[in-house]
């Protein structure tokens, strides 16, 4: 292999590693690459483009049969007969415009999300957008960085890179000049560069970063009970609605426009597409709720995720406590010379290219010595607790030093060991400065390294941290605290906190690796120290074993197993490209104060989605029962398209619009369909049967030109009122707004009955006395009947969920 000078171009499929510190590309050789298309151009894709929105909420299944059925009103019957079309077009609109608006904030989060990957051009490190790089670039890399492209390793020190997102394996995988990289994955300690060899749709990271961000409408317990829903209405709708046609067309004999008329008031109530366009509507507006506090949702049904979850799982760094540190306190042990050990402290600040928040402190506390010079380094790996350096002191003595968690560099028993315990029950984060006995390469290094002063440092705790935990605790959210750091000093943070069970701390060395038993483990206790990133991982698990939905936070690469296998990762945005690639929510104001709004968005999206399905699947049933007895009594339809189009728009459509977007902080809870449909079905038959019984009485009491106006009348006012009292109910508990709201609706009936226009418009009058108070009387039984099912929790006892 032949050498080739910093400056020239590279073979981008064969890239000759380096030596020493390459320069990377040109300017003329990037805009080159740039004029050829080489660029790594695949568009971030946050949500789908106005033309996907629209026809999406434009050409589905419903509207299709809403709009042939709107058609054929609009030919044969009066303008109000046809209301219902407008609905759909105005239902349809808003869905459109409330995507659109959620596109537009998923745009701009994403971009402010975005990493800036760090190319090396010109002999220069200049930070750049993922979609400016260009085939040769090289791209330099550290601890928590994606690999945004595929590539070939070009420089490498001490470098790890964890795989586990393609290939499933935990383990981290060093790499060294001259083998390939893979865009998706991510690095877990060491530093250094590599040549991107495919970019753009090529890259497997285009796939990934398109699914990561995507404004998806993947399946959930939701949106799929809804469907269900909608497919065994379809299949009823369809002989429901030849009955009718042959009934109100064939053996009625009525006037053709009369009979088409109420065959179509027949079937436009039994499709409830309004529940569809609510759900979408109310995650739509739920991410832009979401969007103006900072918190972008990567995936649409994470806001159900986030409804459900009872089991918070907080990393401490990054989420309890900010990022910056503060040393208190250098401790030298067996008589070890304080100005001495300032000066390792200072070489092993200086040895590290990329200190963590740790190696950053001690930085700012220890100015480094020039006589130093560091031959060799190992970077800080949260598998192995501990980072390392050998170096050539002034003198020319050659030494070897460790800093790292002292109970993983010493043996149980050791005496520094229990000064270390000391500083750990008081909140401080301890580190343990030792001399190695062996080269740095060692895998054995740590064995019988030599103690030399233990580095105390404070842990800056979020302002925010403690009302945080107060609000889960109140909202019955369980929290676990999961950290890599001494068990007892996490434990001494969250306690500062007022975390209710911060004294109940677990040595995660020491848990059961049986999922069943490390389950009893976790919920048994609170905080959890010395875990690995498997561990977390494992641990998630375990929750998610014993029916916990699991939420995890976190920011660092050794969350990222965790958050992959949780029900909802939430990534802080300042945390690494690798937890924000695989995390439904990211934080990116990075404050751990967001949190509980997310979690109330949540509940409130999915809790009034489930209230108000009620109200829509009720009107499905009776619609189909109403049908139904229609047939086989071979009637006519008692209702006109207006009628039913009045009837939805007060009891259904407006009040379920603002219910849906009210505050509500119930946990949601499972099995939506069979939870929803055990009240629907009976209030639906309830419904029915007092309307048609109405009907029917009304078709007895009046006689002559006007009297299928005057029964069509009196069925309107039963199945108003009775539609009333199951928005009553699903109203309930009342507040100063909702009680307001039932009211409105009931004025705008009456306004409608009293004002003559309005009673012409809609073909509503009530003859006589008898007959109306008859069906408010009926109405008044049916009401009774619904508390019983509903409220005095017959449905409850004869129906568990």
């Amino acid at each position: 292999m032949t050498d080739i000078d910093a400056g020239s171009e590279l073979d981008p499929v064969h890239p000759v590693p380096l030596p020493g510190r390459a320069k990377g590309l040109t300017t003329a050789e990037v805009a080159e690459r740039v004029t050829r298309g080489e660029v790594n151009d695949v568009p971030v894709r946050s949500s789908r483009t106005l033309t996907e929105i629209v026809r999406a909420n434009v050409f589905t299944r419903f509207n299709a049969i809403i709009g042939v059925l709107w058609l054929v009103m609009l030919a044969v019957a009066p303008f109000q007969d046809s209301l219902f079309g407008y609905v759909i077009l105005a239902n349809t609109g808003i869905g459109i415009v409330q995507e659109w608006r959620a596109k537009k904030t998923l745009d701009s989060l994403a971009v402010i999300g975005e990493a800036k990957p760090t190319v090396r051009r010109d002999g220069r490190a200049t930070e750049i957008s993922t979609s400016a790089i260009v085939l040769g670039d090289l791209i330099e890399i550290g601890p928590g960085d994606k690999i945004v492209v595929d590539g070939v390793c070009a420089e490498a020190d001490s470098l790890e890179i964890d795989e586990s997102l393609l290939t499933g394996e935990a383990d981290p995988v060093v790499k060294h000049p001259g083998t390939a990289v893979m865009s998706g994955s991510f690095v877990v300690a060491g530093g250094g560069a590599f040549t991107a060899t495919k970019v753009g749709r090529e890259a497997y990271a285009a796939q990934l970063a398109e699914e990561a961000s995507r404004f998806t409408l993947v399946q959930s317990e939701l949106r799929s009970g809804i469907s269900t829903i909608l497919k065994y209405v379809t299949w009823m709708m369809i002989p429901t609605a030849i009955g009718l046609v042959i009934s109100q067309l064939v053996v009625k004999q009525h006037a053709f426009k009369d009979a088409v008329a109420r065959t179509v008031g027949g079937i436009v109530p039994m499709v409830p597409e309004g529940l569809v366009l609510l759900t979408s509507v109310a995650f739509a507006i739920g991410v832009i709720r979401l969007g103006r506090k900072q918190c972008l949702v990567q995936e649409l049904p994470a806001i159900e995720g986030l409804a459900r979850v009872d089991t918070v799982c907080l990393d401490k760094t990054g989420t309890l406590t900010e990022g910056g540190m503060d040393v208190t306190e250098l401790r030298p042990l067996d008589g070890a010379e304080e100005s001495y050990v300032r000066k390792v402290l200072g070489a092993l600040g200086e040895s590290d290219p990329r200190p963590n928040a740790s190696l950053k402190a001690i930085i700012d506390a220890y100015p480094d010595s020039e006589e130093w010079r560091c031959t060799e380094s190992l970077p800080f790996s949260s598998a192995r607790k501990y980072s390392g350096a050998a170096f050539s002191e002034g003198d020319g003595t050659d030494s070897v030093w460790l800093l790292g968690a002292p109970d993983v560099l010493l043996p149980p028993g050791h005496h520094a060991l229990a000064e270390a315990e000391e500083l750990n029950h008081q909140g401080l984060r301890v580190l343990l400065l030792a001399r190695a006995r062996l080269d740095l390469d060692d895998p054995a290094v740590k064995e019988g390294a030599e103690a030399v002063a233990l580095v105390a440092m404070e842990q800056r705790l979020r302002p925010d941290a403690a009302e945080t935990l107060r609000y889960f605790a109140d909202q019955d959210v369980r929290t676990k605290v999961i950290s890599g750091d001494n068990a007892v000093s996490v434990g001494a943070v969250a306690g500062k906190l007022g975390l209710a069970g911060a004294g109940d701390t677990v040595d995660a060395r020491t848990l059961p690796e049986e999922q069943a038993d490390m389950a009893k483990a976790l919920d048994d206790n609170t905080v959890f120290g010395r875990v690995t990133p498997q561990q977390k991982r494992d641990m998630v698990g375990a929750l998610q074993s014993r029916g916990h939905t699991v939420a995890m936070t976190g920011d660092g690469v050794n969350d990222v197993l965790a958050l992959k296998d949780a029900d909802i990762g939430v990534s802080m945005g300042s945390g690494s490209e690798a937890t924000r690639a695989v995390a439904q929510i990211v934080l990116l104001n990075n404050s751990f104060a967001t949190l509980p709004s997310v979690v109330a968005e949540g509940r409130r999206v999915i809790g009034n989605i489930t209230r108000v399905a009620s109200l829509f699947l009720v009107k499905t049933v009776y619609s189909v029962l109403l049908a139904v007895l229609v047939v086989i009594f071979q009637v006519e339809y008692p209702f006109l398209p207006r009628h039913l189009t009045m009837l939805s728009t007060l009891t259904i459509g407006v009040p379920a619009f603002f219910l849906a977007l009210a505050p509500n902080k119930e946990r949601a809870k499972p099995h939506f369909v069979r939870r929803v449909m055990r009240y629907a079905i009976p209030g639906g038959i309830v419904a029915g049967v007092a309307t048609f019984v109405t009907y029917m009485l009304a078709r007895h009491y009046y006689t002559g030109s006007g009297a299928l106006g005057a029964e069509t009348s009196s069925a309107t006012l039963t199945l108003f009122l009775v539609s009333m009292w199951v928005l009553a109910i699903i109203a309930r508990p009342y507040t100063w707004w909702r009680l307001c709201l039932v009211a409105a609706m009931g004025v705008a009936f009456l306004f409608v009955l009293a004002v003559p226009s309005l009673q012409r418009f809609f073909a509503l009058k009530l003859v006589g006395e008898a007959m109306p108070w008859t069906a408010v009387g009926i109405a008044v039984v049916a009401a009774v009947a619904l508390e019983f099912l509903w409220k005095w929790k017959w449905v409850d006892r004869r129906f568990p969920v």
